[in-house]
């Protein structure tokens, strides 16, 4: 495998490593109050390295058929603990193919993530088993099939959360902070 490949597997590793962490402690609910943008940062981080394996030619695994990593990572404590933090805004809804059709689709930010965190965890099985390239393989590929796309729909709902959260404040209330630190 070529340097280049090489160094890409390793920030991909750690971008993964850090996107799980991430979600995992907000998924706990320890601290609601900062839920939104440190998913935001997340999935901003892990939407990258995505479009870093998207934007490379494909990557082709050693063996014709995926080796088997394992059994997969459950997800489901994370999916439930995020459903419940996000309980009111976890649904919202999309264009199913924004090229080809106007069909609108519900989708679910709970899923979303808890996807991404599915398919970078079978990628870090791979890392830690030693098949750097079938998982940079599995990393693309699944990238490119799914999660890219879920990314890129948590990315807007928490853009959007966050938006409605910073900027849809009551104007009265907004005029008493700004007098409130125009005169001390």
């Amino acid at each position: 495998m070529s340097d280049e490949l090489t160094l890409l597997s390793e920030e991909t590793a750690r971008d993964a490593r850090s996107y799980l962490g991430a979600v995992t402690e907000v998924a706990s609910g320890s601290s609601p109050e900062t839920a939104i943008p440190v998913l935001l940062l997340a999935v901003s981080q892990v939407s990258l390295a995505g479009a870093r394996l998207g934007a490379i030619t494909d990557v082709v695994p050693e063996d014709r058929f995926e080796a088997d990593p394992g059994p997969e990572a459950d997800v489901d404590p994370l999916r439930q603990g995020l459903a419940n933090l996000f309980e009111g805004l976890d649904e919202y809804a999309h264009l199913v193919d924004p090229l080809v059709s106007l069909e609108v689709a519900t989708g679910s930010l709970s899923n979303d993530l808890s996807e991404i965190a599915s398919a970078l965890a079978h990628g870090l099985q791979h890392v830690e088993a030693g098949r750097v390239t079938e998982a940079l393989w599995w990393w693309q590929f699944s990238y490119l099939s799914s999660w890219g796309d879920s990314a890129s729909r948590a990315l807007r709902v928490l853009h959007t959360v966050l938006r409605h959260v910073r900027l849809d404040a009551d104007e009265e209330t907004v005029a008493d902070a700004e007098f409130d630190a125009l005169h001390p």
